[in-house]
């Protein structure tokens, strides 16, 4: 049913629904996949530990906070299977809790992460200055490959961005000593 300003007046529910995890920016999926289970006040299953009924002598407050852990633990982990792509989703079934389910993805596709700053660190490293390509360009290139350094939450030393710079140096000599030959060259054509 609609309002008269057009909006509809229905109550927004968290029924929507996430992107499918399909092996791919974990990261992004885990931060989606977390604030979707907070929306649902389900997090503190992923994050906490179960309530334990010790001693023979349990009080009822006790037994409802263990139900309403179960209940919670039930619907979170099953939220996150149906958030995992079909072939994942086989997988992980199996794990008991949700805490075991997440700690599992999180073993498996954290370590993906590792991998691709090893990768962004070695094209820092690699890269060189060339002749055959446009400075600008160049330099934009080293400037997107810190900024992905920087955005996977690495820093690099001062000293080390130097010794990196001076390494391609070079063709900053190159650049200085064709400007002078153009200089003299506009001065002879002018003179």
């Amino acid at each position: 049913m609609e309002q008269a300003s057009g909006v509809n007046s229905e109550k927004s529910s968290h029924t929507e629904k996430l992107e499918k995890f399909k092996e791919g920016a974990y990261k992004r999926w885990q931060h989606k996949m977390l604030f979707y289970l907070t929306t649902l006040n389900l997090e503190h299953t992923v994050t906490g530990d179960a309530p334990k009924a010790e001693g023979d002598d349990i009080l009822v407050e006790k037994l409802s906070a263990i139900d309403a852990w179960k209940h919670s633990e039930y619907l979170c982990k099953n939220y996150i299977l149906n958030a995992l792509d079909d072939t994942l989703y086989d997988v992980y079934a199996v794990c008991k809790t949700a805490k075991e389910l997440w700690e599992s993805l999180e073993r498996k596709y954290k370590t993906e992460g590792l991998g691709s700053k090893k990768f962004v660190v070695a094209k820092f490293l690699d890269s060189k200055m060339v002749d055959s390509k446009v400075v600008v360009t160049q330099v934009e290139d080293l400037h997107k490959i810190i900024h992905d350094i920087i955005a996977k939450g690495m820093k690099i030393n001062d000293n080390f961005k130097l010794q990196q710079s001076l390494k391609n140096c070079h063709l900053v000599g190159k650049i200085s000593n064709a400007i002078s030959n153009i200089r003299e060259s506009v001065s002879e054509i002018l003179a």
